[in-house]
């Protein structure tokens, strides 16, 4: 982390950080907010354009319901009461992206209000309030490099203009950059397994601002805060944060005066560098938009929409741990997302061991999958597949050594469990007399191991299965070996 010079734990710690975040969450709906446009991302520049939302004389706005529908279940999924009457408001603001002058969103009445997430700590967990979720739409995009002539002229695509997007505004209740990021993959979990929002920051599905001030530990008020911008992953969050804190704690204790402004965030430098004064809310002109009635979203709309409520992660992380009796670890990972979440329920649902099942996925699978550098969700090997390879190694018809050749085959071929052992199915030696002529020669070999076991060190025994197994190649049923080395041992 980049920083003009470096500060003492002691001075650290004299300063408190006041830390809320502004996230803008684009509704996966398939048209905008106010017109039949495509909100679809990738098209062509300025092709998914129309008089409403180039904001053309004339031109009405007529409201999405499906982006109301969204908005509202995502305001229920993060604890929000939703208002029955809510009010569109202009914002009015000059930028070349903003055609018209002013953007559709809701200022006094917003649609939802009063909500909260609950993020881990190092002690427990903490709850982090929600000042409000409103319906808004999205400016255009200005691009400043790329072309030939880029450093005379700013091209504009408008194709976002007018996309639905519900802006959620925490309280200032976080105190680390850690509970920032905590609570940013809290919320980004909990929209997805909604599916209001792909969540996709790469394509600005979901973009974050954040705000941080810094005071003396105990002082009441909030110190001058800024307003970091252009930060377009968590973990740049995090590190923004962790530069703002020190840069304004360096010049209070310089006594000097932190200035409220707007800091873009550099990531090739890691540091935050100054873009303008803060705007205040009253500079923006509010005033109620006259051509859209008052948004109503009854009792009974709001029932009809809450019954499309899923499962959400904390709930259903702790029902996996009761009813498959694995790991909070096991569940936080197996609840990554909610396809995830499925499959492995209805993994774990045909299996006879669901904790052996979560087990190869955060072991055998996962190691293969950071080797080739895949995500979970892209592993060549099913959850269903997974379950057989986990049923077979329970019951003892497959070796480990065997299970870990086979999944490298899985890996290389691109191909699942089962098709892989269908297709190389290891034939096991099952037969006794095969296998006892096997454990004789090994106890032939080793007396010094067996006078060992014969002194009451039973430990050994694994030894001995150890030998077997690389004699037999790994096909000597794991199960029978076990039984036939203890008898012909103790015997």
């Amino acid at each position: 982390m980049a920083s003009t010079t470096a500060l003492s734990p002691e001075i650290l710690a004299k300063y408190e950080p006041v830390i809320g975040l502004e996230v803008h969450v684009q509704l996966q709906t398939e048209t905008k907010a106010f017109c039949g446009c495509s909100s679809r991302f990738g098209a062509a520049p300025n092709t998914q354009v129309c008089p409403v939302c180039l904001g053309l004389p004339g031109a009405l706005p007529v409201l999405n319901r499906r982006a109301v529908e969204f908005a509202a279940l995502a305001s229920m999924a993060i604890h929000c009461q939703v208002r029955e009457t809510s009010i569109f408001a202009r914002k009015n603001y000059f930028y070349p992206d903003l055609p018209k002058g002013y953007q559709i969103s809701q200022f006094d009445k917003p649609l939802a209000e009063h909500g909260w997430i609950d993020v881990p700590t190092p002690t427990g967990t903490k709850r982090i309030g929600i000042t409000r979720l409103h319906l808004e739409e999205d400016a255009g995009k200005s691009m400043h490099e790329g072309f030939a002539d880029s450093r005379e002229r700013t091209y504009l695509d408008l194709n976002r203009c007018g996309t639905p997007l519900a802006e959620i505004v925490s309280e200032p209740d976080m105190r680390t950059p850690d509970e920032a990021f905590e609570y940013l993959t809290r919320l980004k979990e909990i929209l997805l397994y909604t599916g209001v929002s792909d969540c996709n920051m790469e394509e600005g599905s979901l973009r974050c601002d954040a705000n941080v001030s810094v005071r003396l530990k105990g002082a009441p008020k909030f110190g001058a805060k800024a307003e970091v911008k252009n930060v377009n992953s968590f973990r740049f969050v995090r590190a923004a944060l962790e530069y703002e804190i020190e840069r304004q704690i360096e010049v209070l204790e310089s006594g000097g005066r932190v200035l409220q402004e707007t800091r873009l965030w550099n990531v090739n430098e890691g540091r935050t560098y100054a873009m303008r004064s803060k705007e205040q809310a009253h500079d923006y002109r509010y005033f109620p938009e006259p051509d859209l009635p008052p948004l109503v979203v009854s009792a009974a709309w709001q029932a009809e929409i809450r019954a499309h409520m899923p499962e959400l992660p904390e709930a259903r992380r702790a029902r996996m741990v009761a009813e498959y009796e694995i790991t909070e670890q096991d569940a936080q990972v197996l609840t990554a997302t909610r396809a995830l979440a499925d499959q492995f329920e209805e993994a774990a649902k045909a299996s006879k061991s669901p904790k052996r099942v979560a087990n190869l996925v955060q072991g055998e699978i996962a190691g293969r999958l950071k080797a080739a550098g895949l995500e979970l969700a892209q592993s060549p090997v099913t959850m269903r597949g997974i379950a057989l390879a986990a049923d077979l190694t329970e019951s003892g018809e497959l070796s480990s050594k065997l299970l870990k050749q086979l999944l490298d085959r899985c890996f290389e071929a691109s191909e699942d469990f089962s098709v892989v052992y269908e297709r190389e199915k290891p034939q096991q030696i099952s037969d006794a007399s095969v296998l006892e002529k096997m454990i004789d020669e090994v106890i032939a070999a080793n007396p010094k191991q067996v006078e060992q076991y014969r002194a009451g060190k039973k430990t050994v025994a694994a030894f001995f299965v150890g030998q077997v197994m690389r004699m037999s190649t790994g096909q000597a049923n794991p199960a029978l070996l076990n039984e036939l080395v203890t008898k012909k041992l103790d015997g």
